[in-house]
């Protein structure tokens, strides 16, 4: 009898790094490498964190992404970065990362954090978390997940994702505001509600 052992992870870097190369015509599941010899200290350079983002869209949330559109040395390095400003009653809306896992402190304020379970036998289980200043919360890589502000003051976070470009489907939209539209009879059966319900919700996006 033969038993092995699997295991799956992003492969190991083959360079000290591998700058993105915007302007290349070659596509590959990434960026092409910038020529080394080219590279400057401003490929591995951001700024921009300091500044809170704009908070007065409908949900009251705005998330500053610094990932390897933002910053080409993040290339091949499996890493990024949020800052998140979350208004009074702010709601950073369900939403799944589908290429990475991201831990999250607050930075100023307070947060109401939680995730869902994939599906299994015992249904879709819930964690929630209240967090304060300088407290740490990790949402597995793909589940729903959401961020709300429930204070009276504006909060801060910051967000570390284990991808270089983590990807964000925010359910709401996604479901309700495709193009082109998700049918309106799918979606009433779906959430069993009557299609004029479904159509007002995707009137909304």
């Amino acid at each position: 009898m033969v038993s092995s052992v699997a295991m799956a992870s992003d492969p190991s870097p083959l360079q000290d790094f591998c700058v993105a190369d915007k302007d290349s015509k070659v596509l590959v599941n990434g960026f092409v490498c910038k020529d080394p010899k080219v590279v400057k200290a401003e490929d591995f350079f951001s700024t921009g964190l300091d500044k809170a983002g704009d908070t007065g869209k409908k949900v009251g949330s705005n998330v500053t992404a610094v990932n390897v559109n933002k910053l080409a040395g993040l290339n091949t390095l499996g890493i990024s970065m949020v800052r998140i400003d979350y208004a009074p009653r702010g709601l950073n809306a369900p939403h799944t990362h589908p290429r990475a896992t991201e831990i999250l402190t607050v930075i100023e304020g307070q947060l109401f954090v939680g995730f869902v379970t994939s599906n299994t036998d015992n249904g879709n289980r819930l964690f929630t978390k209240m967090l304060k200043k300088g407290d740490v919360f990790v949402f597995p890589q793909g589940l729903i997940h959401f961020q709300f502000n429930p204070g009276y003051t504006n909060t801060v976070a910051i967000g570390a994702l284990s991808s270089q470009n983590p990807g964000t489907i925010t359910i709401a939209d996604a479901v309700f505001g495709s193009k082109p539209p998700i049918s309106d009879e799918v979606l009433a059966k779906a959430f069993q509600v009557d299609k004029k319900t479904v159509d007002w919700l995707q009137a909304q996006f």
